[in-house]
């Protein structure tokens, strides 16, 4: 048994969510924020057996996808912000982050 912890864009979250389900993948969904971006994720924690850990990640790579996404920097914390001229900047967003842990043992009551 492992435990899949899937941590995607919140503009995923939702076509994943569907694609599990009708995948018949059971999941608890918990709400996240990102540090670098301060943006909304979301936190898949999936529990399944071993030989179904391939097409799991199959299809939470088919449903999160990185995209370019233009981003206006955080004004600096201190010194002089006369200067500062906040351009935008590409960044890639999007995508999952995935973490595949073994479970040694798996309770439901």
């Amino acid at each position: 048994m492992k435990m899949v912890i899937a941590v995607v864009q919140d503009q995923d979250s939702n076509r994943l969510s569907n694609a599990l389900t009708k995948a018949t993948f059971r999941a608890t969904k918990l709400a996240s924020t990102g540090g670098f971006l301060r943006s909304g994720n979301t936190t898949f924690l999936i529990g399944t057996d071993d030989e179904k850990v391939p097409n799991l990640l199959n299809l939470i790579r088919e449903n999160c996808r990185a995209r370019d996404q233009l981003v206006a920097p955080v004004s600096p914390m201190g010194g002089n912000a006369d200067a500062y001229i906040p351009y935008p900047v590409e960044v890639e967003v999007g995508g999952a982050t995935v973490f595949v842990l073994p479970i040694e043992q798996f309770h439901h009551f």
